[in-house]
């Protein structure tokens, strides 16, 4: 299964993995996208995102018009969305044009402890 992981780390060891990465040539797996708290990843995963891309998971190459139709919102509102996902590299464009969530799962890790 291709799993994107959402984590939240300092980003002091998001930074080493990165620098270990460039050094080898290999990145973590599975891929993995690194916040700095749970609250800058829940402000950057919004409910209505991460419905997008629940919708997406395993969908393979779809059009704005199909995600939008998928997740029952308004076709710009939807375009907003997918061009800050495309920017930030979660999603691919196909040849086609077409947009594509290409995981079959997300998978969210953080830990939540005494202060």
């Amino acid at each position: 299964m291709n799993t994107l992981t959402l984590d939240v780390r300092p980003p002091g060891d998001a930074m080493a993995e990165f620098a270990e990465a460039w050094k080898t040539g290999k990145g973590s797996k599975p891929d993995r996208i690194s916040f700095a708290s749970p609250e800058l990843l829940w402000k950057v995963l919004t409910a209505k995102l991460w419905a997008l891309l629940k919708a997406l998971c395993g969908a393979g190459p779809v059009t704005v018009r199909e995600a939008a139709h998928r997740v029952g919102r308004d076709v710009k509102a939807v375009h907003t969305d997918l061009t800050a996902l495309l920017a930030a590299g979660v999603l691919t464009r196909s040849e086609s044009g077409r947009l594509e969530f290409p995981y079959d799962a997300v998978k969210v890790e953080f830990l939540l402890q005494a202060a």
